[in-house]
């Protein structure tokens, strides 16, 4: 018998509004040919043109000059190259020439999709049974490109949800990469990504044996890159060296940003073709103090690359790529404590099975232990999970997905012992939740999918996506499932 789930009727939709003004440059020689038009026309021309631009687009974005600004001065060394001294254009033609660079996206006008929630930080000011939280979805635009964007909401004491008003401006943050790396770490993050090393080699060898800075490998890599004899799987070989380098890095947003306004939106060039199905986590360290944390993946377009992400006010965050041979593919949720002062991490590594690891850092992960094989009709084709594992008096709630016939996914639940997470308590034999019929159409047939649930008042309060397009939640009982789990 399966376990009674209550569908609840909120629907979260994709929405073409949802636009941020981002970077937009097509080659240096089309740009040039851009940037000769503008320095021909005369500084009358320019501020009618300027003003026209800022009349349609100004209200639609937060500090659009700013924008323009930061725009414009990534093509100093173009302009420079034109013969043209930088400091003497004047304020005006640099926003203008900046407008040209810049393109609105529309964040989340194909899918929004794949949640995971989290109690807020501020509990203050709800009356008893309420619990504030925070949603991030994967949100899905143009070519497919995903990012991760938030929304916050109170669920009260009959678990509805209430959701916070959204803000008008969507804000991409400022970037700002890691200084200094450790030579030893980075090197075996290139043999795990099965760079060559008679390529890598060449790199390393010019740098300093303990640390070295960021400024240091980039120049390495790109005077090498400079060379038109390069060979096609060298400069690949040096691109994903760049591509790793390019992974560590913090972005900060403006004070005055709702969170729902705030996009990590894709940066490096190793996320160049999305940021997948974040799982955010409550995490609880040993003294008490607590972090925020996701995992997630990166994707350029033929590589997968697993990525760590922390904040404290989910306004600062700082992004990492994991490391270690447990740390492939898709599918990585960290347990919200240590366990027996050690970190703990589920993983599918080999794309069917459930895996957990162990390990003294957050970031590295190795030696992966076998947890769950596909044992029911609807989840032969494979297992994962889907979120952080959950931590109740009656041992570790992991909710997983089973994908079947059809490539149906359907979510289900098991429970692991609290003290050795690798021994199966339980484990349902139905489904929990399976596409009804009206979810069973969207952009990926027949799924639905989550990226971490929460209980809250004697109840699983589960996110979940409708076919890879839109997403909403529904509830279920804790008692009815612990006894369907003994069953």
């Amino acid at each position: 018998m399966r376990v009674p789930v209550k569908r609840k009727h909120v629907n979260f939709l994709p929405d073409s509004s949802r636009v941020v003004a981002r970077y937009f440059m097509n080659g240096e020689e089309p740009t040039k040919d851009m940037l000769a038009l503008v320095f021909a026309m005369n500084e009358d021309e320019v501020h009618v043109a300027l003003d026209q631009t800022l009349r349609e687009f100004a209200y639609r974005h937060r500090n659009i000059t700013r924008l323009f600004k930061r725009h414009c001065n990534n093509v100093r060394g173009v302009i420079e190259r034109m013969q043209m001294n930088y400091d003497d254009i004047s304020e005006a033609r640099k926003l203008l020439i900046g407008s040209y660079l810049t393109m609105e996206y529309s964040l989340e006008s194909t899918a929004f999709f794949n949640p995971s929630i989290i109690p807020d930080i501020d509990q203050t000011y709800l009356e008893e049974g309420e619990l504030r939280v925070i949603i991030s979805f994967r949100a899905t635009g143009e070519g497919h490109i995903s990012s991760i964007v938030f929304r916050r909401g109170i669920i009260d004491k009959n678990n509805d949800l209430h959701l916070m008003s959204i803000g008008k401006s969507m804000d991409l943050a400022e970037v700002s990469h890691k200084k200094l790396y450790h030579t030893g770490r980075f090197v075996k993050k290139m043999q795990e990504m099965n760079i060559p090393e008679m390529y890598s080699k060449l790199i390393v060898e010019s740098l300093p044996k303990d640390h070295f800075e960021y400024s240091a490998l980039k120049n390495a890599v790109n005077k090498i890159l400079t060379d038109p004899e390069i060979s096609g799987d060298k400069r690949l070989a040096l691109e994903e060296i760049t591509w790793l380098i390019d992974s560590y890095y913090d972005i900060v947003f403006e004070p005055d940003s709702d969170i729902s306004e705030r996009v990590i939106y894709p940066i490096s060039e190793s996320e160049s073709n999305g940021i997948e199905d974040a799982r955010f986590v409550h995490f609880t360290d040993d003294d008490g103090s607590v972090k925020f944390y996701a995992t997630y993946t990166a994707y350029n377009g033929h590589a997968i690359l697993p990525k760590f992400l922390s904040t404290d006010d989910f306004y600062t965050f700082r992004i990492m790529p994991f490391h270690g041979k447990g740390a492939m593919g898709k599918n990585l949720a960290l347990f919200p404590k240590k366990i027996k002062g050690k970190y703990a991490m589920l993983s599918r590594l080999d794309g069917i099975n459930n895996y957990i690891m162990f390990s003294d850092r957050n970031t590295l992960w190795t030696d992966p232990i076998l947890l769950q094989k596909p044992r029911f009709p609807w989840e032969f084709s494979k297992i994962g999970n889907c979120g952080s594992p959950i931590w109740t008096e009656k041992g570790w709630l992991i909710i997983t997905h089973g994908v079947g016939p059809m490539r149906r996914y359907c979510i289900g639940a098991s429970l692991f012992d609290l003290d050795d997470p690798t021994k199966e308590i339980g484990r349902l034999e139905e489904p929990l939740l399976m596409p009804l019929e009206h979810e069973r159409e969207g952009y990926v047939p027949n799924v639905v999918y989550s990226c971490g649930s929460i209980i809250h008042n004697g109840n699983l309060i589960l996110p979940y996506a409708v076919s890879d397009y839109s997403t909403t939640y529904a509830v279920v009982e804790m008692e009815a499932l612990f006894e369907a789990l003994k069953r």
